[in-house]
């Protein structure tokens, strides 16, 4: 898998906890999904994602988003 994949499928499945946290637990767990999609949105502008960096130290094989 590759560190683009594994930060996608990390951050899909942040969300889906998120939600799931919401609905049992408090709505102010909307914030989590509000740092989510912030760190998202960040990542995509500037290339910086700390996610990405650490997959590529477990060893996922590098791909062209995050060098």
């Amino acid at each position: 898998m590759s560190v683009e994949r594994a930060v996608l499928a990390f951050a899909g499945t942040m969300i889906l906890l998120s939600v799931a946290l919401v609905y049992w637990v408090s709505p102010w767990w909307l914030l989590f999904t509000l740092f989510i999609g912030l760190n998202m949105l960040q990542s995509a502008f500037t290339g910086f994602c700390l996610a990405a960096i650490v997959f590529k130290k477990f060893g996922f094989r590098p791909g062209t988003a995050y060098e």
